[in-house]
């Protein structure tokens, strides 16, 4: 995209030739031809705008001359110059012993669009097959194309930090900070803007934490904008108006390009960047230690707001608190019905709490059965499945890696451990599923605790004999995550033969 950019730009700044005899002209343009037809490149289709310029110099749509821009043709074999003839305005004119040549390179080759000709392949969307990443363009819709281009970018930075309007119009060019390395595969990447809701005029510098996509969408919208911006976006950035950016890019989307890209069209439900920077609220904020998360992230004026949501909310918070708390009620339901479904297929759960989670399903497949009985032309769908699986799923809460069933407080190995007086809720940061009798692990979890286990192994190794504390710990942890594996391979057994136990 890029270089098709420059290219581009490369084409439009190009100078005139100097003016030649008219034989050397016609000499040229016969190389030209013929060298066309060698490789069997097709001529420079005319653009949009050329077709209507030459209809309103009397040209007949029908001629078969009428698509090939004579101007390329003469700037390609270097015949141009001042003289506008050198155009060939009108056919059957001075350049007449060329006519014949070129009309058979035509039917020969044909005619394109000049840029993106050789576009390199990539793999469709959907992963069915590969296609080129672009078809020939003029010059006007690469100048779309890469529109459409730094929309997507905005998207996904927004979409993926949270940043308001304000702060996604700061972005300089240099705002991708250097890459900060924590250890193998732990890198942290931010991105550097101006915060300017509640702060003193023209702002204050700031930085966000992001993730590898929006770091790298920041790259390639900073080479997009050209070698003289200042900034990624425009300052008056209109995203979701009448005649938006958002408009243009779902339009793009939901197009020709889009299904030959397969790209799974886009909805028709208005949105806008304060929708991108909610859904990541909430997202974040249905995850234990989620609110603090949120605040940090989205850059809350003050912790007083954080405070707002958890515990005193009111208004916008409320609301806010409502949304989060109806996202983690439906993901809940969606993960019960997954375990249980899990477990229909002969996949069991594992854990200290496996024994009384198995025991949840069977009562509800009896319960299905039952009702089977009474109507045995009626088959249930997830939805009656649900029904018997929400009082279950409401006491669910996540972990790091384990399923943690808050039914009973008293049970709760967290609350234990802290003493804690408040036992509305689990303490997720002082989990340990591999005793707590109300935590389970199943198949999601597994890649998790083979990493846990890889990982203190590859340190045990690492560490020197006189820290044999801190190896103490190492193996422990190690043979902790690896009887977890194991169990929940155990568990797998039935249902896939073992195929995870086999590569510890």
């Amino acid at each position: 995209m890029i270089t098709l950019q420059r290219e581009t730009e490369g084409r439009r700044a190009a100078p005139r030739a100097a003016a030649m005899p008219l034989a050397a002209r016609e000499e040229a343009l016969a190389r030209t031809l013929r060298e066309h037809a060698r490789t069997g490149e097709p001529l420079v289709q005319t653009s949009p705008a050329g077709l209507e310029y030459k209809i309103g110099k009397g040209w007949d749509p029908a001629e078969p001359l009428f698509h090939v821009s004579f101007k390329s043709l003469v700037r390609e074999s270097g015949t141009g110059g001042s003289d506008p003839r050198c155009h060939w305005v009108a056919l059957g004119g001075r350049w007449a012993s060329v006519l014949p040549l070129l009309e058979q390179t035509l039917a020969q080759v044909g005619v394109a669009p000049p840029q993106g000709r050789h576009a390199a392949l990539i793999d469709r969307a959907d992963g069915d097959g590969q296609v080129p990443w672009t078809l020939p363009l003029f010059a006007a819709d690469v100048r779309a194309l890469v529109g459409v281009v730094r929309t997507a970018c905005m998207i996904v930075i927004s979409a993926l930090s949270g940043m308001r309007h304000s702060e996604l119009c700061e972005l300089p060019e240099d705002c991708q900070r250097p890459p900060e390395q924590f250890g193998p595969g732990r890198v942290r990447h931010r991105l550097k803007s101006k915060l300017i809701k509640g702060q003193k005029l023209g702002g204050v510098w700031d930085e966000w934490v992001v993730v590898t996509e929006a770091y790298v969408a920041a790259g390639v919208a900073r080479h997009l904008a050209g070698p003289d911006a200042t900034h990624l976006f425009p300052q008056t950035l209109n995203f979701s108006g009448p005649d938006g950016r958002y408009g243009r890019f779902r339009e793009w989307v939901n197009g020709e390009e889009g299904a030959r890209l397969g790209l799974a069209p886009i909805p028709p439900d208005p949105l806008s960047l304060r929708v991108f920077r909610r859904t990541l609220a909430v997202e974040i904020a249905h995850r234990p230690g989620g609110l603090l998360t949120a605040k940090i992230q989205l850059k809350h004026l003050s912790v007083v707001t954080t405070e707002g949501y958890a515990n005193r909310p009111g208004g916008a918070q409320a609301k806010f608190l409502a949304e989060a708390g109806a996202a983690e009620h439906d993901r809940n339901l969606t993960l019960t019905l997954q375990a249980f479904r899990d477990f229909q297929a002969g996949q069991q759960p594992a854990g200290p709490g496996a024994r009384d989670l198995v025991s949840f399903f069977k009562s509800v497949e009896n319960e299905l059965t039952l009702q089977n009985l009474g109507a045995p032309q009626i088959k249930h769908g997830d939805q009656e499945v649900i029904n018997l699986l929400s009082q279950r799923a409401a006491t669910m809460h996540l972990g790091i890696a384990n399923y943690c069933w808050f039914i009973d407080p008293d049970k709760a190995l967290c609350l234990k451990l802290a003493h804690a007086k408040d036992r509305s809720r689990p303490l997720a940061g002082m989990c340990d599923s591999a005793r707590c009798p109300q935590a389970t692990h199943h198949p999601s979890h597994r890649p998790v605790w083979a990493s846990a286990a890889a990982n203190s192994r590859v340190f045990i190794g690492k560490i020197g004999r006189s820290q044999k504390a801190e190896k103490a710990r190492l193996t422990a942890e190690a043979a902790r995550a690896e009887a977890v594996v194991a169990a929940i391979d155990a568990a797998l057994a039935p249902a896939t033969g073992g195929v995870h136990g086999q590569d510890q």
